[in-house]
């Protein structure tokens, strides 16, 4: 199947996949029990559920820049880790999402990180054939937010595994990495939305065009099945707080007619919400080329 994209205004938006995973459904659920969040999605007999890592290209035409939105856990786990989180590049790699689009990795001016979870940053950098780090886009800028650079720097007990060494060595060591305020703006119609209950300092990047807004969730939504308020993560390092943003965010996309870009679902790609009182559900589910 095809990738998607669509034009937004200034920006050309491009579907970037970069392979699938899976990961416990009791962790991605938290207190949710599993005879309720099985309805919605499948577990496997060691009860994880199949994700994916779904990144997003932004092609400015005001700027000429090049945005790359997340980039999936990258080529250099070994192979115990594959084996646990069962990744799979059979159907998708961001190599070849890349390259349907008419892309190289060397086009990518800037990056941006929504946070440091090793499966949105891993695809920074990889090994070659001598076993040495190499930048995977040699030309980009990488941007993280202040709050969460200081997270990722000095981590706590629970979240110091999701912050792998491997990747965060080659963002310390680079020249090119711009820490943002959370009100920073990339250019008029790319902002971002800070949020930081799952972890401090996550920015949701919003893009805005043609009186349309596409907003790239993260971890705030990782799938459609987390859409009830209460459906909150066991890894988010502050669910209380994930459950006030949830509750604010969830309005706004309503209010302003957000289209929710998925990172992480393996089943729909971008959904729009409807509310009633209070009770939000998911209204349509589409693909970025029908935005």
């Amino acid at each position: 199947m095809s990738l998607s994209k669509t034009t937004l205004g200034n920006f050309e938006l491009y579907t970037i996949e970069t392979g699938d995973f899976k990961l416990d459904g009791g962790a991605m659920f938290g207190v949710v029990p599993k005879t309720l969040w099985s309805r919605g999605i499948e577990a496997d007999e060691k009860n994880r559920i199949q994700m994916t890592m779904r990144c997003l290209l932004i092609k400015s035409k005001a700027t000429d820049k090049l945005y790359l939105i997340d980039n999936g856990l990258g080529t250099k786990f070994n192979e115990k880790l594959m084996k646990i989180y069962q990744v799979d590049f059979s159907k998708h790699t961001m190599e070849r999402s890349f390259a349907e689009h008419g892309f190289s990795f060397k086009d990518v001016t800037d990056v941006i990180f929504t946070h440091l979870h090793f499966d949105h940053c891993g695809g920074t950098s990889y090994y070659d054939e001598s076993g040495n780090q190499q930048y995977t886009f040699p030309n980009a800028e990488y941007h993280i937010t202040k709050s969460h650079w200081e997270t990722a720097n000095n981590p706590n007990a629970r979240e110091k595994a999701s912050f792998l060494p491997e990747n965060m060595a080659p963002l310390k060591e680079t020249d090119k990495l711009n820490l943002v305020d959370d009100n920073h703006i990339y250019e008029e119609g790319l902002s971002a939305i800070i949020v930081n209950g799952h972890t401090l300092g996550q920015q949701l990047p919003l893009i805005e065009g043609d009186g349309k807004k596409i907003c790239f969730v993260a971890d705030l939504l990782p799938t459609h099945v987390h859409v009830p308020l209460p459906w909150v993560m066991g890894y988010d390092m502050y669910p209380a707080e994930t459950l006030k943003e949830k509750e604010d965010f969830l309005e706004r996309a309503v209010r302003e007619d957000f289209h929710l870009y998925l990172e992480h679902d393996y089943y729909k790609e971008i959904i729009k919400l409807s509310s009633d009182n209070g009770r939000y559900s998911v209204a349509e589910s589409l693909l970025l080329n029908e935005v």
